[in-house]
């Protein structure tokens, strides 16, 4: 588990948050498979919150190349959360443990790329929970610890940075910000499953995207699939 406080991680997406959205922009196919994928599992999503909605960059290209509306969001970097609102989100300062989900206000809950920076997921997945209405859904994307990606992230955060001689060959060509790496705490498929079963959540479904291995993974735009066993990037959908 990550020792690091809410404080520390919102410093340092504070202080980076122009990095994080330059990064993406230097993995355009990455991105957009991203994005395909988060588009799959919020068709439908009626009034949806974004649940550390960073710069709004996702809920942007939802709504400009699919046509879905994520409109609110919770964000505790005030440098992200102000990005967000100039691509016309309404943010909440917050933490996902402190924030103001609602009482069945919403129909999806989604938390893209985020749950490894959430200390207390239990505790956050509560409160989407109580936040949905019946039948409403949480959608719950992200890096999965037993994949590829998560496994070249945690080995350059045991060393401490991206320049040593083990990724020699094997590392991206523009690769994620040691600064974001050194502050996540990425958690299996398994798990998140377990602690979203914990709180009340059933009817767990999967797709995924970013199948192939992290050095190739920008070449091309790939279409998102069923399943969680093979992708880096991976959507867990579960009803209330």
């Amino acid at each position: 588990m990550s020792t690091q406080t809410h404080t520390e991680k919102k410093l340092s997406f504070d202080q980076y948050a122009g990095k994080y959205d330059a990064w993406f922009m230097e993995n355009e196919n990455l991105l957009r498979s991203e994005i395909a994928l988060v588009a799959r599992v919020m068709k439908n999503c009626g009034r949806a919150l974004s649940v550390g909605c960073g710069s709004g960059l996702f809920e942007y290209f939802l709504k400009k190349d699919y046509g879905i509306t994520v409109g609110e969001g919770i964000e505790p970097s005030g440098s992200m959360a102000e990005i967000a609102k100039k691509r016309g989100m309404q943010v909440t300062l917050a933490t996902a443990e402190e924030g103001d989900m609602g009482s069945e206000t919403y129909d999806t809950i989604l938390f893209n790329g985020t749950p490894s920076y959430i200390s207390d997921l239990e505790a956050s997945f509560e409160k989407a929970w109580y936040g949905l209405k019946q039948g409403g859904r949480i959608v719950v994307i992200d890096v999965p610890k037993e994949g590829s990606f998560a496994l070249l992230y945690n080995l350059a955060k045991t060393v401490g940075t991206w320049d040593h001689q083990l990724f020699g060959g094997v590392k991206p060509g523009s690769v994620y910000p040691i600064e974001f790496v050194k502050d996540a705490n990425w958690r299996t498929t398994r798990e998140k499953v377990g602690v979203l079963k914990k709180v009340g959540f059933g009817n767990i479904e999967y797709a995924q995207t970013l199948t192939k291995h992290p050095l190739y993974a920008n070449e091309a735009f790939e279409e998102p699939v069923e399943g969680y066993q093979k992708g880096d990037y991976v959507a867990i959908v579960a009803t209330k």
